[in-house]
């Protein structure tokens, strides 16, 4: 049967992802513009994506009914696969959207046709958040190629708690306080490629301010994560050096 939903292309699905992709981030964009963070600014709890494995616990420890991690997928990192391994079943009956093809157990991602270039189809991959239960059963199955999905702490869903559940289950210690403004932790391919991406628009942007803007704000969103991850170094380096001194003492 014929796919009937609206066709768009990879670049106008880009152009609109950067638009509707970043709620998380949006959330403090005005911190990232500043550059600088007050003092005293909340702390909030976040999930690196390069420590997670999927294991499963964000589903089950969270204190609410359905947790507050949710996947998200980074486009531009995105492959708009036909045979996506974060949507499919090993054994899948048939590439189509019935359930017993799909690897997620709620249904919450979302497949959509967008081109065919060169006899390869091309699929959008976008994710019912209510839905979501931060399983992360298609994180493990999207590492398989190009690793865009992962696992994120939705603030405007998470209690905050001061001793998260899920951060004391966590198999590899991948849940960290971060400042409000910040709001993610990006994976460091994602922020290699919105830094770059940001960098293109701003070059390409001419009077287009607007578009300016907009690649501004990606740039800064990763330098944000680049200057998290150059702290989250430092801290470590710190402390280890502690620990020695100690131990030599």
């Amino acid at each position: 049967m014929p796919d009937s939903s609206p066709k768009k292309d990879r670049r106008g699905f880009l152009n609109d992802a950067l638009r509707t992709t970043s709620v998380i981030a949006l959330a403090g964009a005005g911190g990232f513009l500043a550059g600088r963070r007050s003092e005293g600014e909340p702390m909030v709890w976040q999930l690196d994506p390069d420590q997670c494995i999927g294991c499963g616990h964000c589903a089950t420890y969270c204190v609410l009914d359905v947790s507050a991690v949710k996947c998200v997928n980074c486009f531009d990192m995105c492959g708009f696969c036909d045979i996506c391994t974060g949507y499919f079943e090993m054994n899948y009956l048939a590439l189509d959207t019935a359930a017993e093809n799909q690897l997620c157990p709620t249904g919450a991602i979302v497949r959509q046709f967008i081109e065919e270039k060169s006899g390869q189809r091309f699929y959008e991959y976008t994710i019912d958040v209510p839905l979501c239960i931060g399983c992360g059963k298609c994180v493990i199955g999207c590492a398989l190629m190009n690793g865009s999905l992962y696992l994120q702490v939705e603030h405007d869903r998470c209690l905050d708690c001061n001793e998260c559940a899920i951060a004391v289950a966590c198999p590899t210690q991948a849940f960290h306080r971060i400042p409000a403004s910040q709001a993610e932790i990006l994976k460091r391919r994602a922020e290699a490629v919105l830094g770059a991406r940001g960098r293109r628009m701003m070059r390409d942007a001419g009077d287009d301010t607007q578009r300016y803007r907009e690649g501004a704000e990606l740039l800064e969103r990763a330098l944000t994560q680049r200057r998290w991850r150059q702290q989250q170094q430092s801290a470590s380096s710190a402390s280890s050096g502690s620990e020695g001194t100690a131990r030599d003492a």
